[in-house]
Formats: C-alpha cells, structure tokens, sequence
C-alpha cells in the first residue's frame, strides 16, 4: 500500500516529504544511497533505509565537512547535558548542498557573544531564528569547558549576559 503523505505537505522528486511552503533548494546523494536536501527552512534526509529527519536550520548546532573522508557531520541544538544527536552522510559529490547549508546556519545566528566568567573560560549567548523570520527567537547559552552551570557566579553572569544582548537586540 503507498504511502500517503501528511496533510499539509508534498512528496518531491526526491522521495522526500516536504511541507507544501516548503522546496528543495538543494541536494546530493550520499554514498549510501540517502538522499539529503536543504529547503528555506530546514536540512531534510530520506535515509537509505526509508526513514526521514526534518532539522529546522535554527536548530543545527554544527555542520562539519571533512574534505578528504567526504564526510558531512550535522548536530542538532539541545539542552545543556543532554545527548546531543549526530548525524553523518558520506559524498562524493554534495553540488551545491554545503553552500546551502553554510549560508542558512549562518542566516539563522542573529546574536552571538562570549562572556569570560573565568579568565577565558565562559560561555556563548546565542540568538537564533528560523531563516524565514516566521518563528520567536531563541536564545541559548553554551558553556565552555569545564564551566558549571549550576555555578551562581555563572548563572550571575549568564542572566546579565541574556539581559545585555536582548537590550541590544531591542527585545525585551
């Protein structure tokens, strides 16, 4: 029996099941037969085995490309402590895929600063947003190494930080 697609979305040629406001932009296949694709809004993959992954660019913490392996490693933003998933395609040709993924990460930080708590060590206020404006900011901190975050010197500095960059932002 075939698959029915969600209401609201479009399977495309690629055997992805896109949101109906939604359009690859693009895509390469990987070396395993996965197929992975970047709308406006998100990294898409149909997987070798049929299973699907939709990351909101808002929520790719990093997207590492080896050259020499071809290797693309994605990870996703989650709460500090928490596992954070990764994912990993392997190319030998990704076209215009790692363009796309560059520009549109970059395009969803609108607000990132380091605050030393330590000397160097500290954290990272960031600010993201869905590239296409539709979704609330986030804000997120990152700790560095070796950096408590039940640490009230830390939890100190983080809230004056959040206060500062939500004050520059003209959010409030």
């Amino acid at each position: 029996m075939p698959r029915i697609p969600r209401p609201g979305a479009v399977r495309d040629r690629h055997g992805l099941t896109l949101p109906r406001d939604e359009r690859v932009l693009a895509w390469a296949r990987a070396a395993d037969g996965s197929v992975v694709a970047g709308s406006r809004d998100a990294l898409h993959a149909r997987e070798a085995d049929g299973s699907t992954l939709r990351i909101a660019w808002e929520q790719v913490e990093a997207a590492d490309w080896d050259q020499d392996t071809g290797v693309l490693r994605v990870s996703e933003a989650v709460a500090w402590g928490s596992a954070r998933p990764e994912h990993t395609w392997t190319f030998e040709d990704t076209g215009r895929l790692l363009e796309l993924v560059r520009e549109r990460v970059t395009a969803s930080v609108l607000f990132q600063r380091h605050v030393p708590v330590s000397g160097r060590r500290g954290l990272r206020v960031i600010a993201r947003r869905a590239p296409s404006g539709t979704a609330p900011v986030q804000w997120v901190y990152e700790y560095d190494e070796g950096v408590d975050p039940d640490d009230p010197t830390v939890r100190a500095s983080a809230a004056a930080a959040l206060a500062q960059a939500r004050e520059q932002l003209g959010e409030l």
